[in-house]
């Protein structure tokens, strides 16, 4: 909200101020998403994939959160698919046939990272980075890639993971 006071000192205000004499008087903040609400609507699927898939409800929550904030329909600019963002090429081999219900996407995503876990000798870290650039480069690299992606993506899931076990 912009206030601007005339020469007559009334006071005029306005979203969209007509003149420099207007001067910002009230900045509105968007309110904060808390994590729960996102991800109440699927609570009920993680906790089955967890269960399931000796995964913990946290990190599940912490991978979906990085990888679609949640969004069911989301596809990404590589084609990735859903809450888990599966790749296309590897939708049959997880047992999904439709990669937006989120019962499918979840417990493919977290059948792929229970692979990836055992894969890795249970080093999260090195799970998550082959989640995000494939378990075949993190051999390669003997580690998390050097790639800026790759690296930020590990640090985000990390964090949301802290916060979620915290919840």
């Amino acid at each position: 909200i912009y206030m601007y006071i005339d020469s007559q000192g009334v006071l005029h205000f306005t979203n969209t101020p007509t003149s420099s004499n207007y001067k910002l008087y009230i900045k509105e903040r968007p309110a904060k998403q808390s994590l729960g609400q996102t991800t109440k609507q699927f609570d009920q699927f993680i906790k089955e994939a967890s269960e399931k898939h000796g995964i913990a409800v946290p990190l599940l929550k912490a991978l979906i959160k990085v990888e679609s904030d949640f969004n069911p329909k989301a596809v990404s600019r590589t084609g990735a698919l859903g809450l888990m963002q599966i790749m296309p090429d590897n939708i049959a081999a997880f047992n999904i046939r439709d990669p937006f219900d989120p019962w499918e996407n979840i417990m493919g995503g977290a059948w792929y990272l229970r692979q990836l876990l055992q894969r890795f000798d249970g080093q999260l870290p090195l799970a998550l980075a082959a989640y995000n650039a494939g378990p075949t480069i993190v051999e390669q690299y003997r580690g998390v890639p050097p790639f800026r992606e790759t690296e930020a993506y590990v640090k985000k899931v990390m964090s949301y993971y802290y916060t979620f076990k915290k919840s």
